[in-house]
């Protein structure tokens, strides 16, 4: 029997709204996962781990700890594989060392703070954020009481998770940088890394940051002033603010850079406007959304957006690079 194009978008919305409606079950599970330690456990074990030893190595109780399993072997997260003829072991995969803690790729940290309890909560206000009649606070800040950054401020735990969370990031994506994009730095002697040379940064996030050879660490506020650098460096920072709010930053980073060869990199999504996205373009959609919950006016950008912003703060020419991650490189020249 042949069975129409309607019939067919009729089958797959079946199954594709049974994903919406568990869509939570997947961070759900990686969460648990990260927080047990299974990736590290089976990492350091070297070769299949029969889920016996796995069981008393967590300590976790077997028949539980194999539902967990089961469904990470069907998402891809481990592997499956033979270890004698009546035995089979768990592996790890690229996508279970990204949940390693401390690791090289690892996303672990990340993952905990997308996963937290405020963070989570967020999202459960987004509607009242879209509404005509919508407040003009952020979902995070109707689901806690305060916006982001005086919530981080007056809690400790959370501060740590997400400046966690921040580090893990920023390591993933400076490692895309040197290795897509190595020329970005040239002939760059001082550095100010702006809401991270200098890392400059709010107050109460320099007071708990690691020390790091010459780096120094300056606490201020980039609304007001930028340490003088030949170039500024910003990584997720613009996007946390509206036009209005980018340019004063970006006009402070232009004071900031020497005239005739500083710059300012930024590194940001940058959105497809009205083109099939690929992968990576669909994470940039999907951080807009999370702009729209964690902050009051933050947004990522189209190429046209960000033009707009960097003529307006007084720079006169830019150019777009992408990396090997959800973010690109935008040069931007005096």
């Amino acid at each position: 029997m042949e069975v129409s194009g309607i019939e067919e978008e009729e089958a797959r919305a079946e199954v594709d709204i049974w994903n919406y409606v568990f869509g939570y079950a997947k961070i759900a599970v990686v969460k648990c996962a990260i927080e047990l330690g299974i990736a590290d456990v089976i990492e350091n074990y070297g070769s299949p781990m029969p889920l016996s030893e796995l069981a008393t190595a967590l300590r976790c109780e077997l028949s539980r700890l194999h539902r967990i399993m089961r469904f990470m072997v069907h998402y891809r997260i481990f592997k499956q594989e033979p270890i004698n003829q009546h035995t089979v072991g768990f592996s790890s995969t690229p996508l279970s060392r990204c949940l390693i803690k401390g690791g090289e790729k690892s996303m672990a940290a990340f993952i905990l703070f997308m996963s937290s309890p405020p963070w989570l909560a967020s999202w459960h206000c987004l509607n009242s954020r879209v509404l005509e009649t919508g407040n003009n606070i952020s979902p995070f800040e109707a689901a806690n009481g305060k916006d982001l950054w005086s919530y981080t401020e007056t809690n400790p735990y959370h501060n740590e998770v997400f400046n966690e969370a921040m580090a893990c990031v920023a390591r993933l994506t400076v490692q895309a940088i040197i290795k897509g994009c190595p020329e970005v730095f040239d002939g760059v002697k001082s550095l100010v890394d702006v809401g991270g040379g200098i890392n400059f940064d709010l107050p109460h996030v320099v007071a708990v940051a690691p020390k790091f050879g010459s780096i120094e660490n300056v606490g201020g506020d980039m609304f007001m002033s930028i340490p003088n650098v030949d170039a500024a460096f910003l990584m997720w920072i613009l996007h946390d603010w509206d036009d209005e709010e980018c340019i004063k930053i970006l006009k402070k980073c232009r004071e900031a850079i020497l005239e005739d060869k500083g710059k300012v990199i930024i590194v940001e999504a940058v959105l497809e406007k009205d083109k099939e996205v690929d992968e990576l373009g669909f994470l940039g959609l999907m951080l807009d959304m999370a702009m729209m919950v964690i902050t009051n006016k933050g947004r990522e950008r189209t190429l046209k957006e960000w033009s707009y912003v960097l003529r307006q703060s007084g720079f006169t020419r830019f150019n777009v690079k992408p990396i090997r991650a959800v973010q690109f490189i935008i040069e931007a020249y005096p």
